[in-house]
């Protein structure tokens, strides 16, 4: 298993994840995030055409293939260069295909009785999903609180200037979807970029 890549989303404490059904704006858009400092990327599973926008992507850098709910899916997305799988749900075929491929799978949950069963079944990362209808930072806060080893990935319209407290909350690592890039053309994106990484660095 690809533990390390886990480790890496860790230290990065950033996942830019892009959803658009036009595999190049995907690709121009994962490109932008590159060169301000991201190294991983989330790219959700719009249509059939974003299976291209994946193998371009995870020639420069690690893609992490979401809204994977089916095995067809997540096989596509493996076969295609993909090296993390994320899904919106905890399904036990999904955690079968990830152990026999050895690519990490995040799963999501948004109570806490979900999040312990899928610790359990030693999923390495797990995804709270829409955590800002759920409460937010303080959901966060919450429910690690008497689970402190859970390790979790909150996402769902985070804003950017919120990934700090989400960290310092206790997240292992922060999803930010379209408040990184949607409205900014490409050279603004990669300032963006470039700015959140120096912060979560610093």
């Amino acid at each position: 298993m690809k533990e390390n890549l886990i480790k890496l989303l860790a230290e990065e404490k950033i996942l830019p994840i892009i959803r658009n059904k036009d595999p190049q704006v995907v690709i121009d858009t994962a490109k932008a995030l590159r060169d301000g400092g991201i190294k991983v990327v989330e790219i959700n599973v719009e249509s059939a055409e974003v299976y291209y926008a994946i193998a371009e992507v995870a020639r420069e850098m690690t893609v992490c293939a979401g809204g994977i709910i089916t095995s067809l899916q997540a096989e596509s997305a493996i076969s295609v260069g993909a090296e993390i799988l994320s899904s919106p749900i905890f399904h036990m075929n999904l955690v079968k295909i990830s152990k026999d491929r050895q690519v990490p799978f995040i799963a999501g949950a948004s109570t806490p009785n979900e999040a312990y069963k899928a610790w359990k079944a030693r999923v390495p990362l797990i995804k709270l999903h829409p955590v800002t209808a759920m409460g937010g930072v303080l959901y966060v806060e919450d429910l690690l609180r008497p689970m402190p080893f859970l390790k979790v990935l909150p996402q769902g319209n985070v804003k950017v200037h919120e990934v700090i407290d989400y960290i310092n909350a206790g997240a292992v690592a922060v999803g930010v979807g379209r408040d990184l890039y949607q409205g900014y053309n490409y050279s603004e994106i990669t300032k963006r970029a470039e700015t959140l990484v120096k912060q979560l660095k610093g």
